[in-house]
């Protein structure tokens, strides 16, 4: 496995654990928005639940899903640069930190699955950790963007992404003012707060239950699953055993059940020209 990720990580001797350091600003941030998304059943609508419902799919399943994880992080697809510029500007509006940032860390995650130290959630630290506390107590290596960019370098050396890796919290602002011209703070609510409190946790099932429980359909050097509903909640992201075992194939789910949404967007865009070079499953490379 790390072999396929040689080119981003050079060798080295092991690295000494640091002291893990409380972020309150974390903290702080993360009970500020999942406490308001507690406030949406006082904001209750059916347009605002349908607002949420598109948000945690166009932000989730295009921009994380496709964008940061198929497209930028594995590149088993390509689409013209214009475009590669656009999905990622959806996967920055998700919340879920700068193009740079994530995608050095799953690069990490693959080079170096389940170790304690190398590996930024690995699941061997236990549930928690995996799930959230490793962004509670965030290790400098991780997020130091003088660091973690030598994970990315062809994105590093893109002035875009270093702007969007940089910024990507501003793009907050007209998403806010957008949804409140449509539909006042209900949308807000629903639409931002609640979609991202969702969204995070659908991520993160990925780094952790995922590690935990499922079935293995290939003998892969992790612990890595397949699991069901956390593929529905993730667009096809849990379908992970199958990931792990070819990491920079674009489709996640292989049999005719494993239901892969995600895959399907990638297909449209094959179709319209606008995806090439596909990298298929072995056994149905076409």
């Amino acid at each position: 496995m790390t072999r396929l990720f040689s080119e981003h990580f050079p060798a080295s001797s092991a690295p000494t654990p640091e002291p893990l350091k409380l972020s309150w600003v974390s903290i702080v941030f993360f009970t500020i928005v999942h406490g308001l998304a507690l406030l949406a059943p006082w904001f209750f609508s059916w347009s605002a639940l349908g607002i949420m419902i598109l948000l945690h799919w166009f932000l989730g399943s295009i921009g994380i899903c496709l964008g940061y994880h198929r497209l930028l992080s594995h590149r088993s697809f390509q689409v013209p640069k214009w475009l590669e510029y656009a999905i990622a500007l959806v996967g920055a509006t998700a919340l879920q930190g700068g193009p740079i940032f994530w995608i050095a860390g799953h690069r990490l995650h693959h080079a170096h699955t389940e170790d304690e130290e190398k590996d930024p959630y690995s699941a061997r630290r236990g549930f928690w950790w995996s799930h959230m506390l490793w962004m509670i107590y965030p290790k400098e290596e991780f997020f130091n963007p003088n660091l973690y960019r030598k994970y990315a370098p062809e994105m590093a050396r893109d002035p875009f992404y270093l702007w969007l890796d940089k910024y990507y919290l501003l793009l907050q602002i007209p998403l806010g003012v957008a949804l409140y011209l449509l539909g006042g703070w209900s949308y807000v609510i629903w639409g931002m707060c609640l979609r991202a409190v969702l969204l995070w946790h659908s991520t993160w099932f990925i780094n952790s239950v995922t590690h935990m429980w499922g079935y293995r359909t290939f003998e892969t050097n992790d612990n890595s699953r397949n699991l069901w509903w956390a593929a529905i909640v993730t667009y096809g992201e849990g379908w992970h055993n199958n990931h792990h075992a070819y990491p920079h194939v674009a489709k996640a789910g292989w049999r005719w059940w494993e239901v892969d949404v995600t895959w399907w967007a990638i297909q449209v865009l094959r179709s319209l020209g606008l995806a090439t070079k596909v990298i298929m499953p072995p056994a149905v490379k076409n």
